[in-house]
Parts: structure tokens; sequence; C-alpha cells
């Protein structure tokens, strides 16, 4: 392997934040952009980090590719989950394996933490993902769809719930 995976430290902001653009670019939703290192910092590192992320690195130095995950929980089983909120390696170090090192090392992770889960999301038209995501063992859920309330239309759900 020329790669090995780590933990995100604070000096890997900029190349995380780099990475996510490059994953919204790819997703054609850099109009939702807004990350920067200084607004990612306190999620990752602060005082009360709401989540994680694992940096795939190449033996050069190079950072190609993360996942970022939090906890999340499931009450139909009582227990911890772990969600990959999203994970991306460069499209010129696919397929060494790299995607696939990051999602096991997060399966095992969840295990260790005692899970009952990992799930993540996977955009309906993204067929390279899904195929390798089943190919790896994944369900791809067809009964489930995403709500989401962001930005002012989140403003007015929680003052008035419409």
């Amino acid at each position: 392997m020329n790669f090995a995976l780590r933990c995100a430290r604070p000096d890997d902001l900029p190349a995380l934040v780099a990475l996510i653009g490059a994953l919204a670019e790819y997703e054609k939703l850099t109009h939702l952009l807004e990350v920067t290192p200084e607004t990612l910092h306190p999620h990752l590192f602060g005082e009360r980090p709401v989540a994680e992320a694992l940096i795939a690195e190449l033996n050069s130095g190079a950072v190609v590719g993360f996942a970022l995950f939090f906890t999340n929980f499931s009450t139909f089983l009582g227990k911890p989950g772990l969600y990959l909120e999203d994970l991306f390696v460069l499209p010129e170090q696919r397929r060494l394996g790299i995607g696939k090192a990051l999602l096991r090392a997060l399966g095992q992770l969840a295990l260790e933490r005692g899970c009952g889960r990992f799930e993540w999301s996977v955009l309906d038209w993204n067929e390279p993902a899904i195929r390798f995501y089943e190919a790896m063992g994944a369900s791809v859920l067809p009964d489930w769809r995403i709500c989401r309330v962001s930005g002012q239309a989140l403003e007015r759900f929680a003052q008035t719930g419409a």
C-alpha cells in the first residue's frame, strides 16, 4: 500500500476543506459550500467535537481522501450507530483501495464502539458509488428518503413549523 489512514489533525484542515470542495464539485453542489478551516475546526477539534474525520495520506505526505463521520443513535436497536457524512478520494487516486480501506476502518470502529449499525447516504445518480457500496456488502435502502430543513427555512421551521 502506498497510503496510510489516520485520524485528522488540526493541521489537516486546509487539505480537508480542499477535499470537501472537490467533493462539492463532483456532486455539482458548490453553490452550497460554506465550510472553511476556521468554521470546521470547532466541530472536529473544539471543546465539544460533534464529528471526526479519517484522512487518507499517500506515503509522499499528500492528503488524497477523507471520511467525515459522527455518532448517531438507533431507538429500535437501543444502540449508537456510526454515520458517514462524506467519503471522498481524489479521482486520480481511485482504484488504489483507499475508499475501501476508509469504509473498512469505519466498520471496524463501529464494532469497537459497540454500534448497532454503520450507515450513510448516496446520491441516486451516483451509480459507480452505489455499485461500489453494494459490492462491499452494503444495502441501499429504497424506501427511505432524507428530510432536510436548512438556512432560512430552518429559522422559519423552528419558529412556526412552516
